[in-house]
């Protein structure tokens, strides 16, 4: 089964497709796609009700997209309240978006004397994107912005996020390599023009 406004999706990855095959500038993808992000999540009226769960122990990544080339995947990350990733990187480019509720995300860098706070938190309120890279802040900890309910994060990467060798970091900067994986057996159908 499909949201009643699952074209919004499908526009999105269409129009997300057709930047990549215009450009691999990654100023230009994370430009435009922050466009193109926002006009997605400026409707909270697409997203299936089955990849908007949370669970008590951890959050979850719901992979809603994986373009057949691994050019890019687009996630919904639901935080049940007060949950919160460990410190880590994302070794491909990425966009956040704001669907429901709010998330802090707090910086790091790695330091001779470990991990160093950089900057203030970041309050991502719905609409708002914010973009993660190698080349800029790509080290951070994300969190539900509330202690009391759910918040859901639409989040869009340069590659197959769950399959990317990535990393955690410890207090002391040393890090720890895992590959995330999706929280999902089954693909939202966006592909259904019976439903919308």
């Amino acid at each position: 089964m499909s949201a009643p406004h699952a074209y919004r999706l499908r526009d999105f990855v269409g129009g997300l497709a057709q930047l990549l095959d215009e450009t691999t500038d990654e100023t230009q993808i994370l430009t435009r796609g922050t466009q193109l992000l926002k006009t997605l999540i400026a409707h909270d009226d697409w997203l299936d009700e089955a990849f908007t769960r949370p669970d008590p122990a951890r959050y979850q990544q719901y992979l809603l997209y994986a373009d057949a080339r691994q050019r890019f995947s687009v996630v919904s990350f639901v935080w049940g309240a007060g949950q919160s990733t460990p410190v880590h990187d994302h070794r491909v480019w990425g966009l956040i978006g704001m669907l429901r509720g709010a998330e802090i995300s707090q910086s790091y860098q790695r330091t001779a004397d470990g991990l160093q706070a950089v900057g203030a938190p970041v309050r991502l309120q719905p609409g708002r994107v914010e973009s993660v890279s190698p080349a800029q802040r790509d080290i951070h900890r994300v969190s539900n912005a509330f202690d009391d309910r759910t918040s859901i994060s639409i989040h869009v990467y340069g590659g197959n996020i769950g399959a990317v060798q990535r990393a955690v970091y410890r207090e002391d900067g040393s890090e720890k390599q895992f590959i995330s994986g999706y929280d999902n057996r089954y693909l939202p159908n966006i592909w259904d023009l019976s439903h919308g």
